[in-house]
C-alpha cells in the first residue's frame, strides 16, 4: 500500500486515485547533508518523506541558524512558489540523514487542486496547522528566555527516551540552532542546570537529576522548595 493512503491529507482518495497522484510524481534521494533547496530560491514543489528526515533552517548573515521545523517520515511540505511564483523559500532545506522525497511539481498537481475540494480543504488545514507551529515558535523567542527554551528542548528530548538518561546525540550547535541561541549561551546555561541540580553532563549523556527544577525552568512546573 502506498504511503500516501497512510498520510491524512490523501486520506480521502480511493486506491484509483491515489494511482493518479503517484503517476503525476516523482522520487528523488538526498544523501545526508544534501541541501534539498535553498534559503530564497524559487522552488515550486510539494513533497512527502517517504523515509528519512528533513529540516527547514532559517539563517542569518552572522550564519547563525534556527531549526524552524523537522519532517519526518510520512510529512508533507511545500515551497511558497508553489502556491504563488515568484515567492522565494522562506527557509532551507537540508537532509538529516538519507532521506528519500516523493514530489510534485506545482503545474502537476495544479489541476487536482482545482477540480477537488477534499484535497484543498485537507491542504488548508495542514496549513493553519503549521501556522499555529509558526506562531508557537514566534512567541517562544520573543516572550520566554534562552535557559526556558533550553529546558523546554532537553524535556521534550528526554520524552523520546526511556528514563532519564539521553544520549548526546545533539551537539552545542544543534541545540543552539533549535533554539535560536548561540553555542556559547547554551554551554553556559546546561552548566548552570547543572549547578542547579536539575540535570548531569557528561561527555556521552544528559541525566535529569531534578525534574521539577528543569520543568520551572521551562515554564511548565512550579518552582522547588528552597528555590
Amino acid at each position: 500500500m502506498s504511503i500516501l493512503s497512510q498520510i491524512p491529507l490523501f486520506q480521502d482518495f480511493n486506491s484509483a486515485e491515489i494511482d493518479r497522484l503517484m503517476d503525476l510524481s516523482f522520487v528523488k534521494t538526498y544523501p545526508k547533508g544534501q541541501w534539498v533547496t535553498h534559503y530564497g530560491s524559487q522552488w515550486s514543489y510539494l513533497f512527502v518523506v517517504e523515509e528519512g528526515q528533513i529540516t527547514g533552517l532559517k539563517e542569518s548573515i552572522e550564519g547563525r541558524s534556527l531549526v524552524v521545523h523537522v519532517l519526518t517520515e510520512g510529512e508533507v511540505f511545500w515551497g511558497l512558489g508553489f502556491f504563488k511564483e515568484g515567492i522565494g523559500m522562506p527557509v532551507a532545506l537540508v537532509a538529516d540523514e538519507k532521506s528519500q522525497l516523493r514530489l510534485w511539481k506545482r503545474d502537476s498537481l495544479l489541476p487536482i487542486l482545482m477540480e477537488d475540494g477534499r484535497l484543498s480543504w485537507r491542504l488548508t488545514q495542514l496549513m493553519v496547522e503549521r501556522m499555529l507551529v509558526a506562531s508557537q515558535i514566534v512567541e517562544e523567542l520573543a516572550f520566554q528566555p534562552v535557559a526556558g527554551r533550553l529546558a523546554l528542548l532537553l524535556l521534550e528530548q528526554f520524552e523520546d527516551q526511556s528514563g532519564d538518561t539521553m544520549t548526546r546525540d545533539l551537539t552545542l550547535d544543534d541545540m543552539a540552532a533549535r533554539i535560536g541561541s548561540t553555542r556559547e549561551m547554551v554551554c553556559r546555561h546546561l552548566y548552570h542546570f547543572a549547578d542547579k541540580g536539575a540535570i548531569e553532563i557528561n561527555r556521552t549523556e544528559f541525566k535529569i537529576t531534578d525534574r521539577s527544577t528543569l520543568e520551572f525552568m521551562a515554564g511548565k512546573g512550579k518552582q522547588s522548595k528552597g528555590e
